[in-house]
């Protein structure tokens, strides 16, 4: 896990366990947050500063404010995490050699105050493991809801599978960009 900015960050601990907090600085600053998790890439670029004010629902509640930890404004940071509908077959695989759709839905931490809204998404395919990419049809299909359309190689093009890369941006210019080295196989 990496948090990068162009300001110093403090960072500290919780008591016990692996819970992380950020001290961020009072003035505003861009930052870059990327996750690797079972060879999914994530890369979150978004602007914060220090919560003034906590906006966290009591449903939702901030770690700090859960260990009783938290002596500060709070707040979740506007990160845009995506949801996908695969639409696979039961045995976890779509036909090769066909056009396929799949479901993209950008959403964030619950807030108290009013959430950015998904306002663009970008979808890319690799049937190479990564080497070469290509652009996939893309189309808004509701709040914060996309579908993107991927023309399947026939299997043999694609022994491994397919890769996905979906780049989204918001309303506030906060970007998502995860990377799947196989989000699917062809069958």
């Amino acid at each position: 896990m990496v948090l990068v900015s162009a300001v110093m960050l403090a960072l500290a601990g919780c008591n016990g366990g692996d819970l992380i907090a950020y001290d961020l600085p009072a003035k505003s600053a861009r930052y870059t947050f990327e996750a690797k998790t079972n060879d999914v890439k994530t890369v979150w670029e978004y602007t914060s500063a220090e919560a003034t004010k906590g906006d966290a629902p009591k449903v939702s509640p901030c770690m700090g404010d859960v260990t009783g930890s938290n002596k500060a404004a709070c707040r979740p940071e506007p990160l845009i995490f995506l949801r996908y509908d695969f639409d696979l077959a039961l045995d976890n695989t779509v036909k090769a050699g066909e056009n396929h759709d799949i479901t993209v839905v950008g959403y964030y931490q619950p807030r108290l105050t009013a959430l950015p809204k998904v306002t663009s998404l970008k979808a890319e395919t690799t049937f190479d493991g990564g080497s070469t990419w290509h652009p996939a049809t893309t189309r808004a299909t509701g709040k914060n809801t996309f579908t993107t359309t991927i023309k399947n190689p026939r299997r043999n093009q694609a022994p491994k599978g397919i890769g996905l890369r979906i780049s989204a941006t918001d309303s506030q210019g906060n970007t998502v960009r995860q990377t799947m080295p196989t989000a699917y196989t062809l069958r």
